[in-house]
């Protein structure tokens, strides 16, 4: 009740006032004004208490607002002045660790296989977002930038063939000799190359036991001992499907390339170590027992597909992809902690134990299998990369090994334009002849092969083998095929195009060795069934072989030097003792009753001043004929050093023959093919009353043939049974030269001569 008055009271002076504002008389009576005044000082001070509350509440309210507004309230900037001497001050900024600059890639090559595959590795690092650089090792100075790569932050990648001899390529000689002299020089010191990461890929072919892949091995080494430090493990390309660890050189490369980029990759963000820093005292700890045994199974499997090294070089490739790569890893002559040493005679043991398990597993089934390669366990010849390759030459590939070609001889004839040597001196029909070959492979590595080492080379049989049958229906059909593309050519003559289409001879000298084909014999008696003369070239690699092999229309020895040095030097052959086989295989060619050819390829500056020694040579296999031909250039190539300076002149090829003919009594000068620079010598046997008989019934030797099989071999027959005469024409010193008059000479305009052929 009294609040209400409190209340009241002011509403009633208020009006009060107001309307004396406007106009409103006052009260008469003052006492009316003091009462009121009275009244409400009486009524303030008596609810004292309610009005402290209300206003102590207000208070309260008022300053948790300000609480709660002060907590979201940003803070102002502060006046300059203030600051002054924090904002002058400057502060280190941590700038970002570079650990890897590049990458920078040098290539040693003969043939081009390295620096393709430098340029690969060029490509892949880029996209990696690392720089990369492709160096010719002939164009690089060793002695002047190689120590700069220890402080470049640079990973040197070394792409490295292997040679003639186990020999740097060409543009890698001066490299390799250096530093071979650096790491043995005390001048240069045990650490001149102290910081300098580098790897090594080496390229080779096992066939070559003794050379293979020395130059990669040798560069590592020297590298190692000069205190380079490896990224990772040498890698080693093999160009021998047979034996290569996944099939191929460019098999081999990806494997290692794959790894490479991992480990670049590692390296570019500071890890020292592959396994990413989780090992103790520079050891790797694998995460399980069997793992480490696995790997270590696989390092024995690894060790014992390579020749024997020595205990330096073995030490060296027990490195890891984990080595340490800066300045912790373990200097040379470190020692091995204690703690690992059991460890580490533990793994060695456990290697040695299940090598030598795969040794006697490899003898017994060697044993069981004669010593050959089971079945599915061989490869095919013609990898994905080859078969490219010999597509674009114009092969036509057949099943794993076999391969057909139309030589340029018989689209000459098949024009009217004059066929091949071979149709001079033995008369065949170049438009019906088929260039072929069961086995691409082979055993040499002759400088002047016109496929310049594009086949596979081996010392033996290690591939799938397809049957004899398949191979010559094959053969047929894409020859006949080929033949098919000049129906309606200008310039064929209908007559040939259609006698082409049926074979009647086959030339087993398309490339690589068709010796070497274990079915070379059904291949040979289906050609024979087939009635199609069979004209076989072999290296004279394989003695036993050309004992075994069965009646051929013509068999040729191929003889390109006199000496076992020259030999080995244009041949290049893989075996060891090609020496003696060729002797051999010359020994076992003059037991053949068939007519049989040597057939000598003259290298100007290389082998056309040894005739003594042909002459010894002829002597010991009694040939019917010698055949003497300029070598055939066939471009600029990697592979080879020869030159258009080594091809002699017709009229050199004749005076070679002439001096030899001198020294060999029971040889003459029979025929000439100028078109070919090619000259035959002819035994006396084949000149009948004063006429040349260089010629070969085919039709009788068919018959002869035939006779022989259906005896088993007991109705034999000589070289004299199936001779035909030779026509004036294709004889030495008549004014053709060689060429068959029923035929029109074509000079091609502005082009050099080409004297290529089979």
């Amino acid at each position: 009740m009294m609040f209400t008055k409190l209340t009241m009271l002011p509403l009633t002076l208020l009006a009060d006032t107001v309307s004396y504002a406007f106009g409103a008389e006052l009260p008469s009576n003052l006492d009316n004004v003091r009462r009121y005044t009275e009244g409400y000082v009486l009524a303030l001070w008596q609810n004292r208490l309610y009005i402290y509350t209300a206003a102590a509440v207000v208070v309260g309210i008022w300053f948790a607002l300000n609480l709660v507004l002060k907590k979201k309230k940003v803070v102002r900037p502060a006046s300059p002045w203030r600051f002054q001497t924090a904002e002058t001050k400057k502060y280190p900024v941590k700038e970002k660790v570079e650990y890897v600059s590049g990458v920078k890639i040098f290539y040693g090559s003969q043939t081009g296989t390295a620096k393709g595959f430098a340029r690969e590795l060029a490509e892949d690092v880029k996209n990696l977002g690392l720089v990369s650089e492709v160096i010719d090792l002939k164009d690089y100075d060793p002695d002047d930038r190689l120590s700069d790569e220890c402080t470049s932050k640079a990973v040197c990648v070394f792409l490295l063939a292997t040679y003639t001899d186990g020999k740097p390529t060409e543009n890698a000689e001066w490299f390799s000799k250096w530093l071979e002299e650096a790491s043995t020089d005390f001048r240069y010191g045990k650490t001149y190359l102290k910081g300098l990461r580098y790897a090594v890929f080496g390229l080779g072919h096992s066939a070559y036991e003794d050379h293979f892949n020395t130059v990669g091995t040798s560069v590592d080494k020297w590298l190692w001992m000069l205190s380079g430090s490896r990224v990772m493990t040498r890698g080693e390309g093999d160009c021998n499907v047979a034996k290569s660890r996944h099939g191929s050189v460019q098999a081999d490369f990806q494997a290692w390339k794959g790894r490479l980029l991992s480990r670049l990759q590692a390296l570019a963000r500071g890890e020292k170590k592959s396994c990413s820093g989780q090992c103790k005292n520079g050891t790797c700890k694998s995460k399980s027992k069997k793992k480490q045994q696995g790997a270590a199974a696989e390092a024995g499997k690894c060790s014992s597909d390579q020749k024997p090294h020595s205990s330096e070089e073995e030490l060296m490739e027990s490195s890891s992809e984990a080595e340490s790569v800066d300045d912790e890893e373990p200097g040379h002559g470190s020692v091995i902690d204690m703690e690992d040493l059991g460890n580490v005679m533990n793994l060695i043991k456990k290697v040695k134990k299940k090598a030598e398990g795969e040794d006697r597993l490899k003898v017994r089934l060697s044993k069981l299998s004669n010593g050959k390669i089971p079945e599915e366990e061989r490869r095919e010849m013609i990898t994905p990369a080859l078969r490219d390759a010999l597509t674009k030459q114009g092969y036509k590939l057949i099943g794993s090994h076999s391969g057909v070609k139309l030589c340029r001889w018989t689209k000459s004839m098949l024009r009217g334009r004059g066929g091949c040597y071979k149709h001079t001196f033995y008369g065949i029909e170049s438009h019906r002849c088929m260039e072929a070959t069961p086995s691409l492979a082979c055993a040499n590595k002759c400088v002047f092969c016109w496929r310049h080492h594009t086949n596979p080379v081996g010392t033996e049989w290690r591939w799938k083998m397809d049957p004899a049958d398949k191979i010559l229906l094959e053969a047929v059909e894409n020859h006949q095929s080929m033949i098919k593309q000049f129906r309606g050519v200008p310039g064929v003559r209908p007559d040939r195009f259609e006698e082409g289409l049926a074979v009647k001879h086959c030339a087993l000298s398309l490339v690589g060795e068709p010796i070497m084909y274990p079915e070379i014999n059904a291949f040979l008696r289906l050609l024979h069934q087939q009635r199609i003369s069979s004209f076989l070239v072999t290296n004279a690699q394989f003695p036993d072989e050309i004992r075994s092999l069965v009646p051929v229309t013509q068999l040729y020895v191929s003889v390109d030097a006199s000496t076992k040095d020259s030999l080995k030097r244009i041949d290049r052959p893989l075996f060891k003792d090609f020496w003696q086989r060729f002797l051999d295989s010359l020994r076992s060619l003059g037991e053949k009753q068939q007519r049989t050819v040597y057939r000598l390829t003259l290298v100007k500056a290389w082998n056309v001043d040894e005739l003594k020694a042909y002459s010894e040579l002829i002597a010991l296999g009694q040939p019917d004929f010698i055949e003497v031909k300029g070598v055939t250039y066939c471009g600029e190539s990697s592979a080879s050093s020869l030159t258009m300076a080594n091809v002699p002149w017709h009229e050199e090829v004749i005076y070679f023959v002439q001096q030899l003919a001198n020294l060999l009594p029971d040889y003459e000068i029979a025929c000439e093919h100028e078109h070919s620079n090619c000259l035959l010598l002819a035994h006396h046997k084949f000149k009948v009353d004063g006429e040349w008989w260089t010629w070969i019934d085919y039709d009788r030797f068919q018959e002869l043939v035939q006779a022989h099989e259906e005896s088993g071999g007991a109705r034999t027959f000589s070289a004299s049974d199936y001779m035909a005469k030779t026509p004036s024409w294709a004889q030495f010193g008549g004014s053709e030269r060689g060429f068959d008059p029923s035929d029109t000479r074509f000079q091609r305009k502005n082009k050099t001569k080409d004297i290529s052929g089979c």
